[in-house]
């Protein structure tokens, strides 16, 4: 019998960031029933890579691999295919940072890396915060967090992403309201290994995709509103298997003094211009030193009071900025933390920021 034709769109991230420089293209599959369609299903396409500024030479083909495959949360009759980028000669394109975090986590599958990112971000509209006054600022902080009432700006917008992302199957475990006005966060995980990556890129991709409907923009700045505002992060909550087991609090002590030794290249793996945000005020840390505690929110890292009376469990990474790459951060976290070899921040290909030097004379 015939099959009834439906849409694939298939995403991907075209190298500028993991945030904002999401694209996408749509195909009519008609080669199996959309219900029975499997990643198998979905063929290796390509796209104008001289468009996007990724081609390399005169071949500005950019072919894109499915790696995974989602209901669509806005179009019936359609699924969505998160894609890798590869040169024709079939190597990854040098933005393609999904491809590496993959093999590594393979490589070290047996530990069973789980985390939970907490993304925090701005709702903007006309490039100022969404829903704040002409000409000036709201009142101060205080009465925003995790707030009910009209000093809260943009729930339905986080309401609206955060049903998108559940009907898409992807595991985004709450929302709240944070410390500034139209400052948001939602969660992603728990996920194992890659898989975090993938649900973040595609969160992601939701929220552009909504902003894109009302004319808005999500702001993944680390310190978009500079003074006493607070600025964007993305925690990571990281553990092993080890970890979760019983005695589990020895490994995470491990792997805290583990991060002691590799803190200063690691926090280039954690996003742009963080050293704004990372200043030792507003609930953060300084870059320059590495520290680590129970219930702390000051430090590093955090182990939390719960984890600590269990014995076992997990520990946040409080230093990421809400502009990492989640590829990048997740498997740099897991390789720092467990004591394997990494990549440094050149061979990684990491664009130099002025203030890693400062950094470095700091520490």
């Amino acid at each position: 019998m015939p099959v009834t034709p439906w849409v694939a769109e298939y995403v991907w991230v075209s190298g500028k960031n993991t945030y904002h420089d999401l694209r996408s293209k749509y195909k009519t599959m008609t080669n199996v029933a959309i219900e029975n369609a499997t990643l198998e299903d979905f063929p290796v396409w390509n796209f104008d890579g001289s468009s996007t500024n990724q081609h390399r030479g005169n071949n500005t083909e950019i072919i894109i691999k499915p790696v995974a495959v989602y209901p669509h949360p806005f179009l019936a009759n359609a699924k969505v295919a998160l894609s890798e980028c590869f040169y024709p000669d079939g190597t990854p394109e040098k933005g393609n940072t999904r491809h590496q975090a993959a093999e590594v986590f393979a490589k070290y599958k047996d530990d069973v890396p789980m985390f939970g990112l907490e993304q925090e971000y701005f709702i903007y509209k006309n490039g100022k915060p969404y829903m704040w006054p002409e000409g000036g600022f709201p009142i101060g902080q205080g009465d925003y967090y995790c707030g009910n009432g009209s000093q809260v700006c943009g729930r339905e917008l986080a309401l609206e992403h955060y049903q998108a992302c559940l009907v898409m199957g992807l595991k985004i475990s709450g929302v709240n309201a944070e410390v500034a006005p139209s400052q948001w966060e939602f969660q992603v995980g728990p996920c194992i290994g890659i898989e975090e990556g993938d649900h973040m890129i595609m969160a992601r991709w939701v929220f552009q995709r909504i902003a894109e409907k009302y004319g808005l923009e999500i702001n993944y700045d680390p310190k978009p509103i500079k003074g006493d505002w607070n600025g964007s992060g993305c925690h990571m909550n990281f553990s092993t298997k080890a970890m979760r087991e019983e005695g589990g609090i020895k490994a995470i002590k491990a792997a805290c003094e583990n991060l002691k030794k590799t803190f200063l290249d690691d926090v280039k793996f954690y996003g742009g211009d963080n050293n704004e945000r990372m200043t030792g005020a507003h609930e953060t840390s300084k870059l320059s030193e590495f520290t680590y505690g129970v219930g702390t929110r000051h430090t590093s890292c955090r182990i939390g009071n719960d984890v600590n009376a269990a014995g076992k469990g997990y520990f946040e990474d409080r230093r990421p900025a809400s502009n990492i790459d989640p590829y990048l951060a997740t498997t740099r976290l897991f390789t720092s933390s467990m004591g394997y070899t990494a990549d440094a921040p050149d061979v990684a290909q990491l664009e130099r920021q002025t203030w890693w030097a400062e950094l470095e004379r700091e520490a």
